[in-house]
C-alpha cells in the first residue's frame, strides 16, 4: 500500500496543549544549570509540535548521530517484516543462515529465535560486538554464530548489538534490500522523514544496532507513531481545519507488534540506574511513570509518555544519561494537564526567546592575549607521533584563532572563535567514526585561559565526539607543550602530550 508523505508536524503552544510554558523553559534552564551538555530536543504533545530548541552550534535541520536509538528503528523494521509475512519472531536464528551453520550446534544455539534477539536474550554471557570485528574478514554473521552460547535463550539478559546486528543482516536478506532502502517507503516517507544514514560493515551490510542519523524531530515521529500504537495520524485531521480532501489515517504497524515491543519482555540490568531498571522489550526500554523509551550513548532519546500523551525527543553528550531522565519526570511529566490551560502572561515570549538563543557554554578565559600578536604566522614541527600531526600553524589570533593542522593525510585549516563558536567544513577527524573521504561539520571555539595558554575545543557536529587541544607556549614562543584529550562516541581516549619546535 503507498501511504503519501506527511507534511511536517502541526505547531500548537504548550498551553494549548495542557503543558505550562514555564514547565518546558525549567526543563531546559535545569540541563544547562546541570552542565549537561544538550544538543537538540522536540516535544510533542497529542501529535502536535510545542516546543524545540537547538543549542547552536548544533541546528534541527542536522541529522545527529543516533548510535543505540538505532535498535528501535531496527525493531520496528522487524515488525513491518513480520506484518509482510517475510517472517516470524519464533523463527530459529541459524534458520537464516544454512551456510554458516558450525559443525558443532549446542542446544542452546539452536533454540535461538529472533525473539530472543529482539529482547537481547540470546543466551551469550557477554556482548560478542567485539568478537565480530575480530573475526574479520570472517562474516559477523558466521562469528556470531560461533560464540559460545552459554544460557537457555530468552533466559539472560545481556545488552548485546551483534544481537541487533542479526536482526539488520536478517532484514535485509528476506527483503532483499539495505535497511534504508527497506524503511524508506514503509515508515520514513510516511513520517516525513528526509536525510538518513546508517553504517554499513565491511560487507556492506547495515550494522544495525548504532550507526543512524537522523534528526530530532525524524525521532519524535517515531515516538509519535509508536504512542498511536502504530497509526500514523493524518496531520491534517490534528490541524483546527479539517480539509475535504484530507487523507485517511494510516496504519503502519500492527498494534499488536507496539504492545510487544514497548512492554517488559525481560527484566533489564539490574545493576543500573532506576530507569534501567524497568525492564526491556523488543530494543525498547521501559522507563518509570508508565514510559518507555529508545536511547543511545551518550543521552540520545525518544521518550514517549503515554498516559501523558507526550514524546520528547532529545539529542545530546551526556556521560550521565539518568540525569537527563530525571529533568523529565521532575519538570515536563507532572506539569502535563487534560485540558487547555490559561496562559501566563509572558511566559511563552520567554520560552520561544530562550529556545532561540540556546547556545553551548563558551570556552572559558581570555579573549586575548599579548601573545597573539607575536604568535601570528608561527609553525611548530613535531617528532612523529599516533596523531600523526607533522606540523601546527598559526594564523590570524586576533578575534578569532586560526590553525592549520598538517599530517599525513593532507593539511587542514580550523578557525575557531574567541568566546563563540565558529564552523568549519574539514576532513579532520581524530575522534570520530564518520567516512574520512568526506566533509563533516566541526564547530570549533577557542580561549587564552591564562596568557600563554590557548585552548581549542572542537565539536564534531554529527556525533557527540569532542576534541580538545591546549597550546602551551613556553620560552617566548620558542616551543609549544601541545595537550591533546579527545572523546569518540563511546569513550574517553587516553591524553596526549606532544612538545613543538618552532620551524626557522
Amino acid at each position: 500500500m503507498l501511504i503519501p508523505m506527511t507534511p511536517s508536524l502541526p505547531n500548537s503552544s504548550p498551553e494549548v496543549q495542557g503543558l505550562p510554558a514555564r514547565a518546558v523553559q525549567n526543563f531546559v534552564e535545569a540541563a544547562e544549570s546541570a552542565g549537561l551538555e544538550l544538543h537538540a530536543f522536540v516535544l510533542l504533545r497529542r501529535g502536535h509540535l510545542i516546543a524545540q530548541g537547538a543549542w547552536a552550534p548544533f541546528t534541527l535541520d542536522q541529522p545527529h548521530a543516533l548510535f543505540s536509538v538505532s535498535k528501535s528503528f531496527i525493531s520496528t523494521a522487524v515488525g513491518l517484516a513480520v506484518g509482510e509475512g517475510l517472517l516470524s519472531i519464533d523463527d530459529p536464528v541459524l534458520s537464516f543462515f544454512p551456510e554458516f551453520r558450525p559443525e558443532v550446534v549446542s542446544g542452546h544455539l539452536a533454540a535461538m529465535r529472533v525473539r530472543d534477539l529482539l529482547t537481547m536474550t540470546s543466551g551469550h554471557a557477554d556482548d560478542v560486538t567485539g568478537a565480530l570485528y575480530e573475526g574479520q574478514p570472517q562474516p559477523w554473521a558466521q562469528s556470531f554464530l560461533a560464540q559460545p552460547v552459554a544460557f537457555q535463550p530468552g533466559t539472560h539478559f545481556v545488552y548485546n548489538s551483534g544481537a541487533t546486528y542479526m536482526l539488520a543482516v536478517i532484514v535485509e536478506r528476506l527483503s532483499g534490500q539495505l535497511l534504508l532502502d527497506y524503511l524508506r517507503p514503509r515508515l520514513f516517507e510516511p513520517l516525513g522523514i528526509g536525510e538518513a544514514t546508517w553504517e554499513p560493515n565491511a560487507e556492506g551490510i547495515t550494522v544495525g544496532g548504532w550507526g543512524l542519523s537522523l534528526r530530532a524531530e525524524d525521532l519524535a515521529c517515531l515516538g509519535e507513531l509508536y504512542r498511536q500504537k502504530g497509526v500514523w495520524k493524518d496531520r491534517q485531521a490534528l490541524g483546527e481545519e479539517v480539509l475535504p480532501w484530507r487523507l485517511k489515517d494510516a496504519r503502519i504497524l500492527s498494534e499488536d507488534w507496539v504492545e510487544q515491543a514497548t512492554s517488559a519482555q525481560i527484566q533489564g540490568d539490574g545493576n543500573g540506574p532506576h530507569d534501567w531498571n524497568q525492564g526491556y522489550g523488543f530494543q525498547f526500554w521501559r522507563c518509570q511513570h508508565g514510559a518507555y523509551r529508545a536511547d543511545g550513548a551518550l543521552g540520545q532519546f525518544i521518550v514517549v509518555m503515554p498516559e501523558q500523551e507526550a514524546v520528547l525527543a532529545v539529542n545530546s553528550a551526556v556521560d550521565n544519561m539518568q540525569s537527563v531522565l530525571d529533568l523529565v519526570w521532575t519538570h515536563l511529566l507532572p506539569a502535563f494537564e487534560p485540558g487547555p490551560l490559561t496562559p501566563e502572561p509572558g511566559a511563552l515570549e520567554r520560552l520561544q526567546h530562550k529556545c532561540g538563543h540556546l547556545e553551548l557554554a563558551a570556552v572559558a578565559g581570555l579573549l586575548d592575549s599579548p601573545f597573539a600578536v607575536r604568535l601570528g604566522g608561527r609553525s611548530y614541527t613535531f617528532e612523529p607521533n599516533v596523531l600523526g600531526l607533522s606540523e601546527l600553524r598559526l594564523g590570524d589570533l586576533d578575534g578569532q584563532a586560526e590553525l592549520s593542522l598538517n599530517t599525513s593525510a593532507g593539511s587542514f585549516p580550523l578557525v575557531a572563535g574567541l568566546g563563540t563558536w565558529a564552523v568549519n567544513h574539514t576532513r579532520f577527524d581524530h575522534v570520530s567514526t564518520l567516512d574520512p573521504s568526506r566533509d563533516r561539520r566541526v564547530a570549533a571555539c577557542a580561549a587564552w585561559t591564562v596568557p600563554g595558554t590557548l585552548e581549542v575545543h572542537l565539536n564534531y557536529l554529527e556525533t557527540a565526539a569532542t576534541h580538545v587541544l591546549k597550546l602551551r607556549f613556553e620560552q617566548g614562543g620558542e616551543r609549544l607543550t601541545l595537550e591533546s584529550s579527545s572523546r569518540t562516541s563511546f569513550r574517553v581516549l587516553k591524553p596526549l602530550t606532544l612538545e613543538g619546535t618552532l620551524a626557522r
